[in-house]
């Protein structure tokens, strides 16, 4: 199977199954000398774990990170690291059912027309447990960034028509509500939202929008790794995410070019920096300097009770009712997915830029 790796030089390699074993994730590109240990990961892993709320699958897992090679005495040893989370509740009954028809909305389907063979149980590499090897990474990622003074932060920005007030922005709000939104009153909304849905027997899409603070200008490469574009593919790569924006992203379409260009000043320090940001922190494929600004738009969760028309292996047009323990809505688990892929990204672009002029290198290797 292609596919399930993603960077050039700080690597991740994702592996594992809904219902097998485990997930895990093989990362390379680490530098020796970076403290780490499982406390390092496992926050990031409880922000995605499920049974959370009740805005969450109830399926009921810890999702406790193991770190099986790549450190030595608390340091990352410069080898590829392994990490692995195994599952622990699995219930493939649930998911028998469901072995002979196609799930409106899922990769059954596209997974049969591909391989001639697909993981029913939870939906096998296309389940939303994939994430955790993504968590995991984005963990060590963040990590190193934050050494640099880059920090990634993701917030849940609008679910279904419900949308947070940009005045009302309290960014230590998003880990006050189930929903991570930094606005207490769109996220009582938003809840009320996702209940009545619920009750339904319906499910809610909504954005993520993430913000890469500290970026030094000249990341990112100018035809084909730019950093917008490889960071569309890393966010566009996570399940259930149908769009992808930076900075004003598609009302640029309706601007004018006064209105679309940043224009540049020399600040107070004597630093050139930028009056605006619709760019969102990218010109030419290359960082600016400004707050990198992207947002993933995500569908509505496919599992619902509601009945659903379908066809069977048997070539028959048939009416379900989806069984199984599913998430009302995908947006707040995915937000630290979002944040993960983002660093992840913006990390493997810095080490590629290391290259990009001759005084880089004298300045690493001369003595």
């Amino acid at each position: 199977m292609a596919g399930s790796s993603f960077g050039n030089i700080f690597k991740i390699t994702s592996w594992g199954e809904s219902h097998g074993k485990g997930i895990g994730v093989v990362v390379d590109g680490v530098p020796s000398g970076v403290d780490l240990s499982e406390q390092d990961i496992q926050p990031f892993l409880n922000r995605r774990k499920p049974g959370q709320s009740r805005f969450s699958t109830p399926r009921a897992e810890d999702d406790v990170v193991e770190i099986l090679s790549g450190t030595f005495e608390g340091k990352t040893t410069g080898t590829p690291i392994s990490l692995i989370v195994y599952n622990k509740t699995q219930r493939s009954s649930d998911y028998s059912e469901i072995a002979s028809y196609y799930r409106p909305g899922h990769a059954d389907y596209t997974f049969d027309m591909k391989y001639g063979f697909r993981d029913y149980r939870g939906g096998g590499r296309s389940s939303g447990r994939e994430t955790i090897a993504r968590v995991a990474a984005g963990a060590i990622a963040i990590k190193i960034l934050e050494s640099l003074g880059i920090t990634v932060h993701a917030y849940t920005k609008s679910i279904g028509d419900v949308e947070i007030n940009m005045n009302n922005f309290d960014s230590e709000e998003i880990f006050n509500n189930m929903l991570y939104m930094p606005d207490a009153d769109a996220a009582k909304r938003a809840e009320k939202l996702i209940d009545d849905k619920r009750a339904q027997t319906d499910s809610v899409g909504g954005v993520v929008e993430c913000v890469v603070s500290g970026m030094m200008p000249g990341v990112g490469e100018p035809v084909f790794e730019k950093l917008n574009a490889n960071l569309a593919k890393a966010i566009v790569s996570i399940g259930a995410v149908k769009a992808f924006e930076i900075g004003d992203g598609t009302k640029v379409a309706k601007a004018f070019g006064s209105e679309n260009n940043d224009a540049f000043r020399v600040d107070e320090n004597g630093k050139i920096v930028k009056e605006t940001n619709h760019s969102g922190g990218i010109l030419g494929g290359i960082s600016d300097g400004s707050d990198v600004l992207l947002r993933a738009y995500f569908k509505p969760t496919p599992s619902i009770y509601k009945s659903q028309n379908t066809v069977n292996k048997d070539m028959e047009n048939i009416e379900i009712n989806i069984k199984g323990r599913h998430d009302p809505i995908i947006v707040p688990r995915a937000v630290v997915v979002v944040e993960s892929m983002a660093a992840i990204t913006v990390l493997d672009m810095l080490l590629l830029s290391m290259t990009s002029n001759i005084e880089k290198i004298r300045k690493f290797f001369q003595r």
